[in-house]
């Protein structure tokens, strides 16, 4: 994650999300090829951040629905799919996940998970485009912006509950002196599940556990996550357990492993640290150790209702 850069966040976030609602209106797309070719159109951005919200259709294609971002660079395609490293890792670009070709409007793509898709390509405005799936008959929309004016903080706070989900558990490792005795004081451990509705937590009063994957869970429960008016960088967890009715924080992030929850009814703050890092979709080298490679269920949630998409396959 970059170093925070909030004036400017209020003022892209006008501009970067201004595309998320579903009335896609046919007649304005540009059905026609550009004066320049895909490829040209592909590169002109060096970042095209996925609107999942945008999403037309029934169908998904797994990798853009994971992706925040994907990048088209000399055949090589980049993808965004972690919060952890979000503006940092690959420059910026993410990891490459595939190869791809581009010709007459036509996008192939070979992923190196998910394997061959073909779309068609149509140019909607200058820095939006669409990419239709005609074998699940689902159109993706894609917004293009330069590495140096793309805010990375705002779409890292505001799909913060992915990044929670991108460790295997968390570790409490700081309790402050100030602050009331609680029942949350017990809880050690904390992990947010992928998939289903995104909304499972679970919990653990162990101690000192070295392997994430020995963790003994006590308990599991429902968890969200909320806005605070006013403050882009800080948002509300709860937590609900049922023994013990609702602990409510607010979340603020250290760094791209810690966490800092402060539990306003006792007065205490925790810091929690991240432990197993989950690398979706790509495995990789460092010092002789791999990192994860997973095929696990995490993957972007369309927040707008799906709908009938009115594109015409005009493949023959």
């Amino acid at each position: 994650m970059k170093t925070l850069k909030l004036l400017f966040g209020f003022a892209l976030a006008a501009t970067l999300f201004t595309s998320c609602h579903t009335d896609v209106i046919v007649d304005d797309y540009v059905d026609n090829p550009p004066a320049i070719s895909l490829n040209q159109l592909l590169s002109s951005y060096e970042l095209w951040y996925v609107d999942i919200n945008q999403t037309v259709g029934y169908g998904e294609t797994p990798f853009l629905q994971i992706a925040f971002t994907v990048s088209f660079r000399n055949g090589i395609l980049y993808a965004n799919n972690n919060l952890v490293g979000f503006g940092s890792q690959g420059n910026g670009y993410g990891i490459a996940v595939g190869d791809y070709d581009a010709y007459n409007m036509i996008l192939d793509v070979y992923h190196d998970i998910d394997g061959y898709n073909s779309f068609d390509v149509y140019q909607v405005d200058n820095n939006t485009i669409e990419l239709y799936n005609p074998f699940n008959d689902t159109s993706y929309f894609l917004h293009g912006y330069q590495r140096s004016t793309f805010d990375y903080d705002y779409v890292f706070y505001d799909n913060i509950h992915y990044f929670l989900q991108e460790y295997e558990a968390w570790e409490k490792t700081y309790t402050s002196q100030i602050g009331a005795i609680n029942e949350f004081d017990n809880e050690n451990y904390l992990q947010f599940l992928a998939g289903g509705n995104d909304s499972t937590f679970r919990s653990s009063q162990d101690s000192n556990i070295g392997n994430p994957n020995t963790i003994y869970w006590d308990y599991t429960g429902v968890y969200g996550v909320g806005n605070i008016s006013g403050n882009t960088y800080l948002k509300t967890l709860t937590l609900d357990y049922d023994f013990f009715d609702n602990e409510f924080f607010e979340l603020s992030v250290i760094n791209d492993q810690r966490i800092e929850l402060y539990h306003p009814s006792s007065g205490t703050t925790y810091e929690f640290t991240g432990r197993g890092y989950i690398q979706y979709l790509r495995e990789s080298n460092t010092q002789g150790e791999i990192t994860k490679k997973t095929t696990e269920p995490k993957k972007r949630k369309q927040k707008t209702d799906k709908k009938d998409n009115p594109r015409i396959n005009e493949r023959s």
